[in-house]
């Protein structure tokens, strides 16, 4: 006989399959007396891999210790060997009732990976509600109720660093009743992926029971590396969770993001940072033995200086308490001592969020803020030239006929930058960044062509026939054709004034430079004085 992996009854081993396709409910075996203590080939339990965790432990809980213990008799009690013959537990003195040892709690223990690990990771989280700020998994969220169903879909949790994403994915695996095994991008090839998609199909058709894959940076992941997953996760064999930082819409394919539900998880504020660390130097305060300088005020601007990132605030904890132990050590020493890690990635979104904030300051006419994420670029440090070069941009989009010298003084401005380089060349990007932002603007020329570009996506627009006036007649055929024949020289003629015709006929009469330079819109806020 065996033991079903699913709900633990005994069952023959040539019944096993039928057994689970009745749904348990067939086949069982009675226990008998012969039976209980079934030789290893009559009792033979599946292999623990195949069986769920839960049966794992209602099996232990009820087998206890094995039979042939020789700590054990027949009717279950304790027995001491005495001079060769056992002793049932009555006879035995015993220092503690049984009662007392099982109620007494337990010491977890900490092995030395535990020991070794920061603190961040020691303070992360075990379940929904100790997550802080995200409401997808506070007690009215989208993706709260759908773990409390055990109804996990395939999804990618995009946030940036520090937000929760690997730990939300962890209590999920705790939580359900999945198998879960964690990847990562830069160690898991295709050929290992094929190797957990084969077991989570032998574990779906044996068992029940779903596999829960999580791939921390799926941006990661290469195209190859990506395109693995789509069957199984579209035939639900595996449910994917992806964690990147990355916006999803650039970095995960359409077909893999397609069969995933995308969650946003929002920055920290704060006020959630802050209980974080409160949390965190209330559990493991005593084992630093932290001096008075670790107190709200400090842990106040940890948590403003974290910048909406948990891991980073709780690095910046621990260092904090190391350094509350030196000797005359003050708060303002431990201060300085803490270094400001910019959250700002020169391939990702902060690289174009910063620098579309940087123009469109100059374009609205604030230099401050111009200036601001100017300064916020260069300490981050971003190319001088890829700043210079969106100033060029500014000058013929933004300023344009307004203002003709700020394209001169644009590229001059990248032409310093080129030949100086930072830490001086910041001076020149300061000095064209606030000229641009105080010149008049003037969007005629940009919007001029914008409007010639729509007139070409027009039917028949763009292949319209070249006056035979204006055309080049290099060639004798050319001009024996007419081509440039009609044509009149403009300096030729008094102020350079002419009646000639310069656009295709179906195109007469038609104008894309606009007489204004700005548009004609008010801004409603104006009126109400905001």
């Amino acid at each position: 006989m065996v033991l079903c992996p699913i709900c633990g009854k005994a069952v023959s081993s040539l019944k096993i399959n039928d057994h689970i396709d009745s749904d348990c409910q067939q086949f069982i075996e009675e226990p008998t007396l012969s039976s209980s203590h079934p030789s290893p080939s009559q009792n033979t339990p599946v292999p623990a891999f195949f069986q769920p965790s839960s049966t794992r432990k209602a099996s232990a809980q009820r087998d206890g210790p094995s039979d042939s213990s020789p700590l054990r008799n027949l009717n279950g009690k304790r027995t001491v060997t005495q001079n060769g013959s056992a002793l049932p537990d009555d006879n035995v003195t015993r220092s503690q009732p049984e009662d007392a040892l099982e109620s007494a709690p337990k010491k977890p223990k900490v092995n030395a990976f535990q020991k070794a690990a920061p603190l961040a990771e020691r303070m992360r989280p075990r379940t929904l509600d100790e997550v802080c700020g995200q409401e997808l998994v506070g007690p009215t969220g989208v993706l709260r109720g759908l773990i409390e169903e055990d109804r996990v879909p395939s999804m990618i949790l995009w946030g940036g660093p520090g937000t929760g994403k690997t730990t939300i994915a962890r209590v999920i695996a705790s939580m359900v009743g999945s198998r879960f095994v964690e990847i990562n991008s830069t160690s898991t090839g295709v050929a290992e992926c094929k190797k957990i998609f084969g077991d989570a199909r032998s574990e779906l058709s044996l068992t029940g029971r779903k596999t829960i894959i999580f791939c921390d940076e799926i941006h990661r992941f290469s195209k190859s590396q990506q395109d693995v997953f789509l069957g199984p996760v579209e035939s639900g064999q595996v449910t994917l969770i992806g964690a990147t930082t990355e916006n999803p819409s650039f970095k995960v394919q359409n077909a893999l993001l397609s069969r995933c539900r995308t969650f946003t998880l929002s920055k920290l504020a704060d006020e959630d940072v802050k209980s974080i660390l409160d949390r965190a130097l209330q559990t493991e305060g005593p084992n630093y033995a932290p001096s008075a300088l670790v107190d709200d005020e400090l842990l106040g601007y940890l948590a403003r200086f974290a910048d909406g990132d948990a891991r980073t605030s709780l690095n910046l904890l621990e260092l904090a308490m190391n350094l509350s132990k030196r000797p005359a050590m003050t708060k303002d020493e431990i201060k300085r001592a803490l270094t400001k890690t910019f959250v700002y990635d020169r391939a990702g979104d902060q690289h174009y969020d910063t620098i579309s904030a940087f123009h469109k300051s100059i374009r609205g006419s604030d230099p401050d803020a111009a200036l601001y994420y100017l300064a916020r670029m260069i300490q981050s440090g971003e190319d001088p030239l890829y700043i210079a070069r969106r100033l060029i941009v500014v000058a013929s989009e933004d300023i344009g006929l307004a203002d003709h010298s700020m394209l001169t003084l644009a590229i001059s401005t990248h032409s310093a930058v080129e030949k100086i380089g930072l830490p001086e060349a910041r001076i020149n990007l300061a000095h064209a960044t606030v000229a641009m932002a105080l010149s008049s603007k003037s969007t005629r020329a940009y919007r001029g062509l914008n409007n010639a570009f729509a007139a070409l996506s027009e039917p028949g627009v763009a292949g319209l026939p070249i006056p035979i006036h204006l055309r080049n007649a290099p060639t004798r055929l050319m001009k024996e054709l007419g081509y440039g024949k009609e044509y009149k020289y403009n300096p030729n003629y008094l102020n350079g004034e002419v009646v000639q015709d310069y656009l295709p006929d179906k195109l007469q009469g038609r104008q894309f430079l606009e007489d204004r330079d700005l548009g004609t819109q008010i801004d409603p806020d104006l009126r109400t004085g905001k």
